[in-house]
C-alpha cells in the first residue's frame, strides 16, 4: 500500500475515533435527561424539569459537536471512496412545548424524543465502530 493511503487510513481512523468519543458523550447526556424526565414526569417539579433541559441542552452541545466530527469523518472516508450517511437531530419544539405546555402528555412526547435520540446515536456509533473496523485491517 502507498504512503499517501496510509496517511489517509490513520487520517479516517483518528477522525472517526473523535466521532465516537463525541457519540458517547452526546449518549451519556440524553441518559441524563431522559432520567431527569421521568422524574418530571412523576411530579418533579420545576427544578426537576430545568435540570432535564439542562442535560437536554448539554446533549444537543455535545450533539452538534458530534456532527461536525461525522462530516469531518466521512470527509475522510469519501478520501477512501468509503460512503456513509448520517442523520442526527434532536427537536427544539418538543423542548418548548414540554417548558410551556408542562404536563404529562408534553413530557411523555420529550421523553419519546429522547429515545429516539438515543437509539441513534446508538445506531450512529454501530456505524462508526463498524467502519473503524474495516479500516483497521487495511493498516
Amino acid at each position: 500500500m502507498n504512503q499517501q493511503k496510509d496517511i489517509e487510513i490513520r487520517e479516517a481512523i483518528e477522525a472517526g475515533r473523535n466521532a465516537l468519543r463525541s457519540l458517547q458523550a452526546v449518549e451519556q447526556n440524553l441518559g441524563s435527561a431522559g432520567n431527569w424526565g421521568i422524574a418530571d414526569m412523576l411530579g418533579g417539579g420545576f427544578i426537576t424539569t430545568m435540570m432535564k433541559h439542562s442535560k437536554i441542552d448539554d446533549a444537543s452541545a455535545y450533539m452538534e459537536r458530534a456532527r461536525s466530527d461525522l462530516r469531518r469523518f466521512q470527509k475522510e472516508l469519501r478520501d477512501l471512496q468509503v460512503n456513509t450517511d448520517f442523520n442526527l437531530d434532536i427537536g427544539d419544539f418538543l423542548k418548548f412545548a414540554d417548558f410551556f405546555f408542562d404536563g404529562f402528555i408534553a413530557d411523555y412526547m420529550v421523553q419519546s424524543k429522547i429515545r429516539d435520540a438515543e437509539r441513534q446515536i446508538q445506531e450512529a456509533k454501530l456505524r462508526v465502530e463498524n467502519i473503524l473496523t474495516q479500516l483497521r485491517t487495511y493498516q
